[in-house]
């Protein structure tokens, strides 16, 4: 059972249809609960979070609710969003219950909240619910396995990189050692 709050990353694919996706999980009377529902009620221009379903009327379980890191660009940034990365959270929220990463005990207890990146840039259906459904199922089994690992992180904290920066001189370990 998850009895703690679980919090997970993690980013799949490259390109404009890479998935960056961030999960908060917890018990629907816990801290997840209500920061879900204050989602929910609560959207702001641009950002309307709903409940991921895998077909209309059919909500995968745990209860998700799908938020955007970016609002819609374009009506076909929109469908990107609205189509096939909810299909692919959707549809790695139910592998993540299927497999064990979130016991099934949990799918009526607890309450998901999974943050999306949808680059506007994006331009492949598949690709992008391909990239969404491994991003969250892999962000679910990183917070359900307490990852990263603090050495890790600790490791390449003076070479920090992303797709969008990778620091050009890395910054001497004696500057930064506190």
């Amino acid at each position: 059972m998850v009895s703690t709050l679980q919090l997970g990353e993690s980013f799949v694919g490259d390109g404009a249809n890479a998935a960056h996706i961030n999960t908060v999980l917890g018990h629907r009377e816990g801290p997840a609960g209500t920061a879900w529902a204050t989602a929910l009620a609560g959207p702001s221009q641009g950002h309307v979070p709903f409940v991921a379903v895998l077909r209309p009327s059919l909500p995968v379980k745990p209860m998700t609710l799908f938020v955007t890191k970016a609002a819609p660009a374009s009506e076909e940034h929109g469908l990107l969003i609205w189509g096939p990365a909810q299909a692919g959270v959707a549809s790695g929220v139910a592998d993540a219950v299927a497999d064990g990463t979130i016991p099934r005990e949990a799918a009526d207890t607890h309450a998901l909240i999974a943050a999306v990146w949808v680059n506007p840039a994006a331009d492949d259906a598949e690709a992008v619910y391909r990239n969404n459904r491994e991003a969250i199922r892999t962000a679910l089994a990183n917070g359900a396995a307490g990852l990263p690992d603090l050495d890790e992180v600790l490791a390449v904290r003076h070479e920090p990189r992303n797709p969008f920066f990778t620091s050009a001189a890395p910054v001497s370990k004696e500057t930064h050692d506190l």
